[in-house]
């Protein structure tokens, strides 16, 4: 890739899968093709990897990067420690000491790839140049970028809404209708921005009506695997475990959402917040195991979150 006076960067995807692959192709699009260099090369690294594999990924890479090298993250989901949770752009930046930005948004692969017209949201920190240069990476006719400056806002989004996408599959599986699964997408917005307050008070509100906000949450709970896999487990009353419907329908595609559930469930029960998030509580209790699948419609929504 070469900006505007004409300095080279060297770009490298970490990650495979449909959005990896799709990444890539995006990439591809903005840059000249060269697979001859190494990792210590790069200037522009790109995270595609599930979120349970990046410090691992990271933990590899330490010494290896040199110089000048900015980060993005296209990985949804955070990881949870006894000091707190960590979002995956704080690994990211803590691991290797690099500036780390964040891309989400209402991105159904297979669509893209198939260049159907797509919006995403680039989270950065203070960098606006840097930011810039990110989007032009990614930018095409079909796929138009918008930067803010909020990183854990973008990124909370494309974590939580896995979640909720579960809570959608499992009302489709019992066959409740689009009404029930438009109440169950409002409230599951409602506590996706009340969750990402609490924990980090600095994100705002306007985040949640970009693209990774409330075009990404719609976008999975009506088209997500998440959701998918969710349905099947309702039709099976809860049956089958997650982990066999993943291996089946996934075909070696992870499911990040039930994980993520369990990591906010743990977040919830350790600040006493439980009662706060009726529906992530839910959501964790069916996938555990510890409720029925009919009970995602019995929560009761608190008057403050």
């Amino acid at each position: 890739m070469r900006n505007s006076t004409k300095e080279k960067y060297k770009v490298a995807v970490l990650g495979s899968g449909n959005w990896g692959s799709v990444a890539a192709k995006l990439i591809a699009s903005n840059t000249l093709k060269d697979n001859d260099f190494h990792v210590r090369d790069v200037n522009m690294l790109v995270f595609v990897t599930p979120h349970q594999f990046v410090d691992d990924v990271c933990q590899r890479l330490v010494g290896k990067i040199l110089g000048d090298v900015e980060a993005i993250s296209l990985v949804k989901g955070m990881e949870v420690r006894v000091e707190g949770p960590r979002m995956i752009s704080s690994v990211i930046s803590e691991h290797l000491g690099v500036n780390c930005c964040v891309l989400m948004g209402a991105n159904i692969a297979h669509e893209i790839a198939e260049e159907k017209f797509s919006e995403a949201t680039l989270g950065y920190r203070e960098n606006r140049e840097v930011a810039e240069r990110w989007a032009r990476l990614f930018s095409t006719p079909y796929f138009a970028v918008t930067a803010i400056q909020d990183v854990e806002g973008v990124e909370l989004c494309g974590t939580l809404k896995n979640v909720v996408a579960i809570a959608a599959g499992f009302v489709d599986g019992l066959n409740m209708g689009v009404n029930t699964k438009a109440a169950i997408v409002r409230i599951g917005l409602n506590e996706m921005r009340a969750f990402s307050k609490r924990l980090v008070p600095s994100v705002k509100d306007d985040t949640f009506f970009e693209s990774c906000g409330v075009a990404d949450l719609i976008a999975t709970c009506f088209g997500g695997r998440n959701r998918k896999v969710a349905e099947a487990f309702a039709i099976n009353g809860g049956q089958r475990p997650f982990k066999e419907l993943e291996e089946e329908m996934l075909k070696g595609q992870k499911l990040q959402g039930v994980l993520t559930a369990e990591e906010v469930y743990e977040v919830l029960q350790k600040n006493k917040w439980l009662d706060l998030f009726p529906l992530f509580r839910t959501i964790h209790e069916i996938c555990s195991g510890n409720k029925p699948v009919s009970a995602i419609v019995s929560c009761n929504e608190p008057q403050s979150a």
